[in-house]
């Protein structure tokens, strides 16, 4: 007899079948009633236990937490909640269990706490939910990728350059911490080092997914990226994933397309597939809504955010424009934003991001034309900008509730811009040969973006803080697990 998940068996119709399934407790009532889940579903299988015919040994052993292998007859339920139940016939509880020290007992738990008991929390309905829609968030990615010809590229982890700039990168090094070999400089000599030279955990896989795209047209990679940022916010982690796609021939226009088409793709494909994670989380949030003051509660319920993007066309809308609209806005004349907009060049917070969104247009929104200063290097030069306002083809998508989801770009395609830009911010040609090349052999237009996946992953799920949408989360002072 072939084990099966409870998620099947739910939607089985009861003729008094032989069944076998295997899960865990959540809980045992009355020494009867054993609510069984196995991780397919958010819903627990009713097993009816017959106290006359299991040793009373055994059922001491059946106790939250506890792993069980029951097999019995699957048959209509007696009572309400589900169409069916199991009459148990067996019961093995598989390893051992300790109720006395089990975490996750059938009450309600802080999150600080499930943080505390990672490898566990999975086993709560919140958590669960999460990880399913994770998982199937990924499948869509890959999916929508595959479909639209795509080529998945596996980009290094490990690197000799900062793609960003930023300089906010781990180490990655063999040399004794504590004696370290030196150049006459007193500096460390890297050249001794297991790479022979200074080399660091990535903080984007795009410039080698820029080399692919330039001979196989259409490639993008998902990966995990790093940033060594000391920060102890709800947005950010020391080590997160990335989905950065890249398009040779494509220009910023073709890329605010793909973007679009993909974030609308793979949120469709999460209302198709995982309805009752999404109805049971978005019920969690309306509430923890009821808790909070009126004029801090969400205008939208989670699903009504998700379809809010799927089913708005994407108003695009240059950052010149974005700013006139932002000065002139009642918030910033009443100085109700923490950031005031006084002047072009501004960077955009996620308080103004939102109201553009959320307010102002009503929809999705794509910025586009940013001030070249704020901006990365391998950004396309706008031709035809007034000194001192230069700007790139850049674009940014936001979203409600959690502004900035997608950052992308034109790239910068012409050999001599590129250089210069790299000379005014001190980038090494030395160090980035290769990239320059690219600019040297069959040059041409080309365009890409990020998605951090955790970001995505927060606005679907609705959770708050970014550490409960990824396993194990890697923040300053923990990398427990």
């Amino acid at each position: 007899m072939t084990s099966k998940t409870i998620a099947s068996l739910l939607k089985t119709v009861a003729k008094s079948q032989d069944i076998e399934i295997k899960g865990w407790v959540r809980t045992f009532r009355a020494n009867r009633f054993i609510a069984l889940n196995d991780g397919s579903t958010l819903q627990n299988i009713q097993c009816v236990v017959d106290f006359d015919k299991m040793e009373e040994a055994l059922l001491k052993r059946v106790t939250t937490g506890a792993a069980l292998h029951i097999k019995g007859q699957l048959i209509e339920s007696q009572g309400k909640g589900q169409s069916v139940e199991i009459a148990v016939t067996s019961i093995t509880v598989l390893g051992d269990s300790d109720p006395e020290t089990y975490p996750i007992q059938p009450k309600k738990h802080s999150f600080e706490f499930l943080r505390e008991n990672a490898h566990l929390r999975t086993r709560t309905n919140t958590f669960s939910a999460v990880m399913r829609l994770r998982s199937t968030l990924s499948f869509a990615i890959h999916k929508y990728f595959n479909d639209n010809g795509f080529y998945h590229m596996h980009t290094p982890i490990i690197t000799g350059s900062d793609a960003e700039g930023a300089g906010e990168m781990f180490r990655v090094s063999n040399l004794d911490a504590k004696n370290p070999p030196l150049n006459e400089d007193d500096t460390v000599n890297y050249k001794e080092d297991f790479f022979g030279k200074e080399t660091n955990l990535t903080v984007s896989g795009q410039l080698e997914a820029e080399t692919y795209a330039m001979s196989l047209g259409k490639v993008y990679t998902f990966g995990p990226t790093f940033r060594a940022e000391n920060s102890n916010t709800s947005r950010h982690l020391a080590e997160f994933w990335m989905i950065e796609p890249e398009v040779a021939f494509m220009d910023l226009a073709g890329n605010m397309d793909l973007a679009e088409d993909f974030m609308k793709s793979v949120l469709r494909y999460v209302l198709e597939h995982n309805r009752e994670d999404l109805e049971f989380l978005e019920q969690r949030l309306l509430d923890e809504e009821k808790t909070k003051p009126q004029s801090e509660r969400s205008e939208m319920s989670l699903i009504e955010k998700i379809n809010f993007v799927v089913d708005n066309n994407f108003k695009r809308v240059s950052y010149t424009e974005a700013i006139d609209i932002l000065k002139n806005s009642n918030p910033n004349k009443k100085k109700q934003f923490k950031y005031i907009i006084d002047k072009w060049g501004a960077d955009l917070q996620s308080e103004h991001e939102r109201f553009l969104v959320e307010k102002h247009f009503k929809c999705p929104v794509i910025l586009f034309d940013y001030p070249a200063n704020i901006k990365a290097f391998y950004m396309r030069l706008n031709d035809n900008t007034e000194p001192g306002r230069e700007t790139v083809r850049a674009m940014d998508i936001l979203f409600p509730g959690i502004g900035e989801m997608v950052g992308g770009s034109q790239r910068e395609e012409r050999l001599h811009v590129l250089k210069e830009k790299m000379k005014a911010l001190d980038i090494s040609e030395e160090e980035l040969w290769w990239y320059l090349d690219l600019r040297k052999y069959g040059t041409a237009v080309h365009s890409g973006f990020g998605l951090g996946f955790e970001r995505l992953v927060m606005f679907t799920t609705g959770m708050g803080n970014i550490r409960d949408v990824i396993p194990y989360p890697r923040t300053p002072q923990n990398a427990e697990f």
